[in-house]
């Protein structure tokens, strides 16, 4: 099994923005929240959505 490489990694508020290559050799984009009983975490292939969704997430 190979680890996860994220690389380019940042945080704003509780979301976390990284870039990754998937098992198909093209660069993805992840946003994931981090907060406590919040699920959100979704991919894209541009990493300006990833961040527009991190600007934009708001936990209920």
């Amino acid at each position: 099994m190979r680890p996860n490489r994220f690389y380019d990694v940042i945080r704003i508020g509780p979301i976390r923005v990284a870039s990754f290559n998937n098992g198909r050799g093209q660069t993805r984009h992840t946003a994931a929240c981090i907060a406590p009983r919040c699920g959100f975490s979704n991919e894209y292939g541009d990493r300006s959505a990833a961040e527009l969704a991190a600007r934009t997430h708001r936990c209920t």
